[in-house]
């Protein structure tokens, strides 16, 4: 196996067998260029019949609704760091782009660090239309077991 650091639009000439996007990186793509252009870099990667597996949140289900302070707060006492709390809160929600700040508070001396993101929710139909768009065919759409009814996740053939 091997690893490479950098995005799907600078992949240098492979002939793989899969590639995966993880944790809803595929919504991390706001614009429609920016989607099509990662999954023609990840066609060009993969062999014809390869497959791309990726997870995204449906939008049906409207997540960001339980992404509040008092819904996301966690404390967590870390060895050797102390009492991290932390929660989210939505910023702004203008569909299908959702804007929203995770807060990090260490107890032991006072620091506050916020990551401030912005996911696009992708309905099926709309991820199954760019999939055929840019050369591949959704051989599998389920659901994810460990958070069934809220995501898609898609196996998609490179053609």
């Amino acid at each position: 196996m091997r690893w490479l650091h950098g995005d799907a639009t600078t992949l240098p000439p492979l002939a793989v067998d899969l590639a995966t996007m993880t944790a809803n990186v595929a919504q991390v793509f706001l614009t429609d260029d920016d989607w099509h252009e990662t999954l023609r870099g990840i066609h060009a990667a993969l062999r014809p019949g390869g497959r791309l597996v990726f997870e995204t949140r449906d939008p049906a289900r409207r997540a960001w609704t339980d992404w509040t302070p008092e819904r996301t707060f966690s404390e967590t006492d870390i060895p050797g760091t102390g009492v991290v709390r932390t929660w989210c809160q939505v910023l702004d929600v203008a569909e299908p782009l959702v804007s929203f700040r995770w807060t990090y508070v260490f107890d032991n001396d006072g620091t506050t660090l916020v990551s401030d993101s912005t996911l696009r929710f992708r309905g099926r139909d709309e991820i199954e239309r760019s999939l055929r768009d840019t050369g591949f065919r959704a051989e599998d759409v389920r659901g994810a077991s460990d958070r069934p009814g809220r995501e898609f996740v898609f196996v998609a053939v490179r053609e």
